[in-house]
């Protein structure tokens, strides 16, 4: 593992998102709860939050850290049609949240994956990207 104990302990903020690609109807099923493995969004988002506490027992050498806060969010995309996850991981540590962010937004598409599948089984999971993180040595990063 990296050394991070010389670092600063400083608030720090990452901001993942990503998609999942679905047909209509597939869609309108998932936001109108109306799935036969119940609310998918409830389910989602409570993975993608244990998910991302659970991150350094998942990925090799990854740091264990407090988050301080959590915020996942689901909405409906027209165009092609699917769901955008964005998951927001606050923490004040010597190490970035980037990896939890990441991982919340990842198990999240793979929660909504699952419970849509009944309807669907060619979704596509896709777009899974850091956007933003502040804090930290290396300042601030916002990407498209």
């Amino acid at each position: 593992m990296v050394e991070v104990g010389g670092k600063p302990v400083t608030a720090r903020e990452a901001v993942a998102e990503g998609e999942l690609r679905m047909t209509p109807a597939t869609r309108r099923a998932l936001f109108q709860g109306k799935l036969p493995k119940g609310d998918a969004l409830a389910v989602a988002r409570t993975a993608g939050f244990l998910a991302a506490k659970k991150t350094a027992e998942l990925i090799p050498l990854c740091h264990p850290i407090a988050t301080t806060g959590i915020d996942i969010d689901i909405v409906q995309v027209p165009r092609p049609s699917g769901a955008r996850v964005r998951a927001s991981v606050r923490v004040v540590e010597r190490t970035g949240a980037e990896m939890e962010a990441l991982t919340a937004v990842s198990v999240t598409l793979l929660t909504l994956y699952d419970m849509c599948k009944a309807l669907q089984k060619d979704m596509v999971i896709e777009k899974v990207r850091l956007r933003r993180k502040t804090g930290g040595r290396s300042g601030d990063l916002r990407l498209k």
